[in-house]
């Protein structure tokens, strides 16, 4: 699976999780950028992302994500 395709699919969760159609994925974007990311919406961000792409996280490389990019360098990095 390509950065492309990840991207795609991320989309997908992302607008599902914060019920925004809108919302555009790239690489710099953080929870800072998105209104109603908070701690809670991250942790189902995080759970519906595992099932999505059929993968587990520790807590140790949840806790080192900065933005989608490092999000999708940890899914490529398991595919």
């Amino acid at each position: 699976m390509d950065a492309a395709d990840i991207y795609a699919k991320l989309t997908t969760v992302f607008e599902d999780v914060f019920d925004d159609d809108a919302i555009t994925l790239t690489s710099g974007l953080s929870a800072r950028d998105v209104d109603g990311w908070d701690s809670l919406t991250h942790i189902r961000l995080i759970v519906t992302v595992e099932k999505a792409f059929k993968v587990k996280f520790s807590t140790p490389e949840i806790g080192k994500l900065e933005n989608v990019g490092d999000l999708v360098a940890l899914i490529k990095s398991r595919a």
